[in-house]
């Protein structure tokens, strides 16, 4: 009943909006798989879905469109600029996600199903990807360049091939742009941070046989601190004392520094400079591209792109922000020139040294930072034209490269060569007594790890058309597409010797590993015209895609997908998609070799807290008998979120007997098109995403909450992941990759445009449209031996399919309302992510709806002038804050972090 409602609530909603107030939304829902800017240009048609290119066709699958004028109004520097707006995209990573293994990287995510489910593609083919997760780094495109985003949700993989499970992301990008066009751009926040670049690009036409352009893009984002936004404030995220404290193991006498320096013999042992973690990555990037077409001959025309960026980021890694810290009992010379009178008398000294633990946080080498550029490139070149006047042909073949270095700074080394401890060595010889000490020059050993490449090379031959020069049906030519792909990807990870065995403070044990596979496909896909223009049915069309995929080592698979195209009349169409899709092990996934942090950062490290939530067993949430049975502490009997309580390692890394992914996906929906109002346009698409053999890792939480409350059975086998030791604690989890049970979401995609033109109107009318997203389902199996857990609605990590997004709200829309002008359109756009409750066993926290506003402008002040501007976040929402689980109290993924932000931008083309 509570579903029911809360969908009629959506829809009413929708309705409303289109009856009372007219709007622009952000994405608008595509009808029409060829746009009407491609036709009118006379250019390639990119049709996102599909191979088969012909006038007129329309899409069987759900495409949600974002126009370059939509682009302008957000003042876009970057994808995440205008991507976190469209409702189908979930939070993936952003420029607020510290400490992922995405290095300052946008990696886009569809319907919370995990980025490595999301295929991205840039005029139809494959982008370069970056990380072992086949994700790829959507700022290494230039937003200059876009003409439009496609998003297609439902799958796709008999199209495109493997990833595209929960759908596709298609960046088509401007070929025919002629002139010189340069664009000036700042986003500034009103609290602090701030973006700004420009672009200059350069089009010209071949006589009347060709184009190319060339664009250069340059942007820098500034880093944001924790200190700069009062919500991330964090009194409870301590750290050891940076004066330290310092204890006479022979007496016992305590004494130690305040974070000033004061000299105390009651010291505190935890300090807190949280204020100075960063909250936003800085971003300095490059991005240089060149796309190009000539026709050779009538019947061959060559094309292409070359796209290079260039990307240095900064941001925590893996372990977090948190200086690294001591903890270690070591001999104190009585001759030590920086013992004090006030220090020497609490110590014991015996044959003239005294031992002494020092347990402090090194805070001299600063925050532990990765500093790393990476370098992106891909080159693609292929000959396209026709065969027949019914018949094109079309082959290319490209090349990627993804290459990362990074510097870590604010770490050390342990020990040196011949295994002596590095602290212990410099005690005598260096102060080590208070804050700021010289421990820097010491200590302090920049890392040279985490240098990563991936290459992709993809090869593909095409034929497509129609059959009509042989034979048409009643109803009109078959459409086909027939073609042949060859896929091969490689991947390394070198690292530095102090990552491989864990001689650093603060990075556990990095593992080095490399990896490769390859694929040959054959592809095809038909479209049959049925029936037309009969009562009811003006135009009936099925279809259907096949691709037959030769893994060298993960098998061959088939992957397929029927379709149905039915337009009753022209007021409506019906559609219809059912798929077998599939997704391959990406390399972090099977080519991994374990690596291993500290048990005890997941309490630590401010982003790994939400993999931990305390022992069931001595919080008293847990089931009595399972506690005893497997030897737990008491209730009460200790503190559980102590970083003493985890006391092993936390392992984590591949699986080479990792075995594809494999489902189905589902889409049936409507589009309206009213004759009695012209130019509205409403579509309806129910779906469904079934993934079963789903790759993940069961975090410690979902481990702990299913061994010791939900499922507390002597055989459950997610009890094995975390052990005990003898004295009860916990002391090693594991989360290697695994295939697990099942994915399972079910939803619904509404959109919706209508433009009003009346007399009465001023300027010259009024735009709106609508985008939103309800789950009505989204189930996650963790293990097929245990029960399937319902996560819409939810946060936390219990419900994270890959531990990337946090947050999987119910509903999500975009909606607005904007005034067209002559010279110029004012926008007024408003964002809702809905209320979600916490998926913690027996959490009553909840997190309201969360509304946020946006209004912009566009004017056009000549014929080669045009200003645009917005206030974005116009009210300065905060991001909501949550008591445990999140990332400096919320979910920077998911929610605005950066406040109200102002942008600018002047163009100028001629």
């Amino acid at each position: 009943m509570v579903k029911s409602n809360r969908q009629a609530v959506a829809l009413a909603a929708l309705a409303f909006a289109l009856a009372q107030a007219p709007g622009v939304a952000f994405a608008q829902s595509s009808t029409d798989a060829m746009p009407a800017d491609d036709a009118a240009q006379g250019g390639d048609i990119v049709v996102t879905g599909t191979r088969i290119a012909v006038p007129g066709l329309t899409s069987s699958s759900p495409v949600a469109s974002t126009s370059q004028e939509q682009i302008k109004l957000q003042s876009a520097l970057t994808i995440e600029d205008f991507s976190t707006k469209i409702p189908q995209l979930s939070g993936g990573v952003r420029q607020g996600s510290q400490g992922s293994d995405a290095f300052g990287a946008q990696v886009l995510e569809l319907r919370n199903f995990g980025q490595s489910r999301s295929l991205v593609l840039i005029d139809g083919t494959r982008a370069a990807p970056f990380s072992f997760r086949n994700s790829v780094d959507v700022n290494a495109i230039p937003a200059s360049l876009i003409k439009r985003v496609d998003v297609l949700t439902g799958g796709a993989a008999a199209v495109y091939g493997a990833d595209a499970v929960a759908g596709v992301v298609n960046f088509i990008l401007n070929d025919e742009f002629t002139g010189i066009r340069g664009t000036a751009t700042s986003r500034l926040s009103e609290h602090g941070g701030a973006q700004y670049g420009g672009s200059l690009m350069m089009g010209t036409g071949l006589g009347d046989r060709g184009n190319i352009v060339i664009a250069a893009d340059y942007t820098q984002r500034d880093l944001i601190r924790a200190g700069k936004r009062d919500w991330a404030a964090t009194p409870n995220q301590t750290i050891p004392s940076l004066g330290g404290v310092f204890t006479d193991v022979a007496s016992g006498r305590k004494f130690g520094f305040s974070d000033s320096g004061e000299f105390s013999t009651n010291p505190s042992a935890t300090s807190n400079i949280s204020d100075q973690y960063p909250l936003v990555s800085p971003l300095k990037r490059i991005n240089v591209a060149a796309l190009y077409k000539y026709e050779i001959t009538p019947q061959i025309e060559i094309y292409g792109r070359a796209m290079y960026t260039n990307s240095r980021t900064e941001e925590t890694g893996t372990p977090g922000a948190t200086p690294a810290s001591v903890n270690r009992t070591v001999s104190i010379s009585e001759s030590n020139p920086f013992l004090t009178d006030a220090i020497r008398n609490q110590l014991t000294f015996v044959n003239g040294a005294a031992q002494v633990n020092v347990a402090r946080s090194l805070g001299e080498l600063g925050l532990v930072n990765y500093e790393t550029e990476r370098n992106t490139l891909q080159l693609q070149t292929g000959l396209r034209g026709p065969l027949t006047s019914a018949i094109k042909w079309n082959f290319y073949a490209q090349y990627g490269r993804s290459t990362e270095n990074t510097l870590i700074t604010g770490d050390g080394l342990v020990s040196n060569a011949a295994g002596a401890n590095n602290f212990a060595a410099i005690v005598n010889t260096v102060n080590i007594f208070g804050p700021n000490a010289a421990l820097g020059d010491a200590l302090g050993s920049d890392i040279n790890g985490f240098n990563r490449k991936r290459d992709q090379f993809v090869t593909a031959a095409t034929l497509s058309g129609t059959l009509e020069e042989l034979f048409s049906l009643p109803a009109g030519p078959i459409g086909f597409a027939i073609g042949a792909e060859y896929r091969r990807e490689t991947a390394s990870i070198t690292q530095d010797t102090a990552l491989l065995t864990g001689n650093t403070y603060r990075q556990g044990v990095q593992a080095a590993y490399s990896g490769s596979f390859d694929v040959k496909e054959l592809y095809g896909e038909v479209l049959i015209p049925v029936l037309r223009d009969l009562p009811l049915i003006r135009k009936l069309d099925v279809g259907g895609a096949y691709r037959l995929s030769d893994y060298n080592l993960f098998g061959t698979h088939g992957t397929w997908k029927v379709e149905g195209n039915w337009e009753v009349d022209r007021n409506l169409r019906l559609r219809g998609t059912y798929q077998r899709v599939l997704r391959t092990p990406n390399f972090g996934e099977f080519a991994a070799s374990t690596s291993s942090l500290p048990f005890n950062n997941l309490v630590t490290v401010d982003r790994l807290k939400p993999r931990y939530g305390g022992d069931p067993c001595v919080l008293g949430t847990g089931d009595a008998a399972q506690c005893a049975r497997l030897g737990a502490p008491a209730v009460g009997s200790a503190n559980s979120n102590a970083a003493s309580y985890l006391t092993g390692n936390y392992y984590y890394g591949g699986n080479p007997d990792i075995k594809p992914e494999t489902g189905y996906t589902t889409t049936i929906g409507g589009v309206l098109t009213p004759t009695f109002l012209p130019g509205l346009n409403i579509t309806v698409d129910w779906y469904e995403l079934d993934l079963k053999g789903a790759v993940g890792v069961i975090q410690p939480i979902a481990a702990i909450t299913s061994c010791y409350i939900t499922n507390p059975t002597a055989g459950n086998p997610l009890c094995g992941l975390v052990t005990r030791n003898s004295d009860g604690t916990f002391k090693d989890a594991y989360v290697n990759n695994q295939n697990l049970g099942r994915l399972l979401q079910r939803g619904l995609d509404i959109g919706a445009s209508y433009t009003l033109r009346q007399d009465w109107l001023p300027g010259e009318g009024l735009r709106l449209s609508y985008q939103g997203n309800i789950v009505t389902s989204y189930k996650i199996q963790a293990n097929s031996t245990v029960a399937a857990i319902q996560c819409k609605g939810t946060f936390g990590a219990t419900c994270s399919s890959d531990g990337t997004t946090l947050v999987q709200p119910d509903y999500r829309h975009t909606v607005g309302v904007g005034m067209l002008f002559d010279k110029g359109v004012i926008q007024f756009d408003w964002q809702r992510i809905g209320k979600v409750k916490s998926s913690t066993a027996g959490s009553t926290e909840t997190i309201s709806a969360q509304n946020t506003f946006d209004l912009s402008a566009s004017y056009d002040f000549t014929e080669t002038v045009t200003m645009s501007a917005g206030v974005y976040n116009l009210l300065d929402k905060n991001p909501p804050r949550v008591s445990t689980g999140g990332v400096f109290n919320t979910f920077p993924d998911t929610y605005d972090i950066l406040g109200r932000t102002f942008g600018f931008s002047l163009t100028a083309h001629i």
